[in-house]
């Protein structure tokens, strides 16, 4: 799932690109306004060993990467039916690759489901050294978009949490 073009590395707007995120893709709408504010003070991530995402789930190959959280790795969501897979329901985790970058304090996290024909994009702000909140966009669907929360366990794992469930991030 590697982006085309060269990774934005220090500003938050590629002028070559026209967009604010390193992937060249749709930019979230607003990833900062009121919207994401009150849906993070309600939201509590403690990354703890019985957590849901605490089992190791994800195939993308970046799992020995101990230094930096930037990279593949594995997405999987929960919480939403997804219209376009047969069967498919809020309970049922959709899976797929991500990529993340930062620029800055941003975080981009570029990821697919449903063998890649889905795809969707975070933007957020670190609001500590773990924290993040942000905004993602569904780029197949792009009146989709919600507020997310996320904590960085460990350079292997990121737990997440958007309105209707679980969006979490593993290698």
């Amino acid at each position: 799932m590697r982006s085309e073009g060269k990774k934005n590395s220090g500003s938050t707007f590629d002028g070559s690109r026209g967009t604010r995120n390193p992937f060249g893709v749709m930019d979230v709408p607003t990833p900062d306004d009121e919207e994401v504010s009150a849906f993070a003070a309600g939201v509590k991530l403690e990354g703890t060993a019985s957590d849901e995402n605490a089992e190791a789930w994800g195939t993308e190959s970046d799992g020995d990467r101990n230094d930096t959280i930037e990279g593949r790795w594995s997405s999987r969501w929960n919480g939403g039916a997804d219209p376009t897979i047969p069967g498919d329901s809020k309970g049922k985790w959709k899976s797929g690759r991500g990529e993340l970058t930062t620029a800055g304090e941003r975080v981009y996290l570029l990821f697919d489901w449903h063998d890649g024909v889905r795809k969707g994009l975070i933007d957020a702000r670190r609001v500590s050294a773990k924290g993040l909140v942000g905004k993602y966009i569904n780029l197949t669907d792009p009146q989709i978009v919600r507020p997310w929360v996320g904590l960085v366990v460990s350079n292997q794992r990121i737990d997440g949490k958007w309105p209707g469930g679980r969006l979490d991030f593993r290698r």
